[in-house]
């Protein structure tokens, strides 16, 4: 369904898709737990950069430029108080439309469906739900580009309430969302009237009837840091080729198992 506060809102991309499948690429790499292997590819992720239009570039350049100068055990802090700890910095979409309420289990199923619309399934033991943001960035890079929109333009709200945290506490992964909001439409209409109510109110909450143990499992991580896993596409299995826009974007690879293809 259609969320009300996209009636004004472009429906389209208007960013060329190979331009935009390897921003959102990069952006689900950056936007990572980091480990060795993010920190073996920052070089090639600023070559990627320098490809791609100025207004997701520069923040990408920057964010790569920040963890080059810092040690991996600090960005790994860092990391984990900012989206572990932090609800506002949640990378779960459905937390801002949704909160902590029944009404999120259907929106994690969408997300399902929606992969599998788009040739793909979640593989069981898939260490992130299916709202992550990384997860939806990949799934769109490459696999559906037109699904993984229609989501992202669904969660837009969301996008920016993180952005605006993440620039409120000058975390350096307010990058990796800047770049991300150059391929996505700008707020317009009732975009800002939905993002100031959710600024003053927060996502909904349901304390009346609601046993939350049942619903934990939906988003375990909201206060409490996770235990992270490293994760990657079966041996063997490679991006559909011309998904990206270069070939150092295709080394890239893919470092979140959202499924095979059917």
């Amino acid at each position: 369904m259609m969320r009300i506060w996209r009636r004004h809102r472009r429906a389209r991309p208007a960013m060329d898709p190979q331009q935009q499948s390897a921003i959102w690429q990069s952006v689900s790499l950056l936007l990572e737990y980091p480990e060795p292997e993010l920190m073996d590819r920052l070089d090639l992720l600023a070559r990627v950069a320098t490809e791609l239009p100025a207004p997701a570039a520069d923040p990408l350049a920057a964010l790569v430029t920040e963890m080059q100068h810092r040690d991996l055990r600090e960005l790994q802090t860092q990391y984990v108080d900012t989206f572990d700890v932090t609800r506002k910095c949640s990378l779960h979409l459905t937390y801002f439309t949704d909160g902590d309420t029944r009404k999120r289990g259907v929106s994690l199923v969408q997300f399902k469906q929606a992969y599998r619309r788009g040739g793909v399934d979640l593989a069981d033991e898939q260490a992130e739900l299916p709202d992550h943001l990384c997860v939806l960035l990949e799934f769109g890079a490459v696999h559906d580009p037109d699904g993984a929109w229609r989501l992202l333009n669904d969660h837009r709200v969301g996008i920016e309430l993180l952005y605006r945290a993440l620039e409120q506490r000058e975390s350096l992964w307010r990058y990796a969302i800047q770049a991300l909001r150059a391929t996505l439409p700008e707020l317009a209409g009732d975009d800002e009237q939905a993002l100031r109510r959710l600024i003053a109110e927060g996502p909904p909450t349901e304390q009346v009837g609601l046993d939350s143990a049942p619903y934990a499992a939906f988003d375990p991580a909201l206060d409490e840091p996770a235990q992270r896993h490293p994760l990657a596409l079966p041996p063997g299995m490679a991006p559909p080729a011309g998904v990206h826009a270069t070939g150092q974007v295709a080394d890239l690879g893919a470092t979140i198992r959202v499924g095979a293809p059917r």
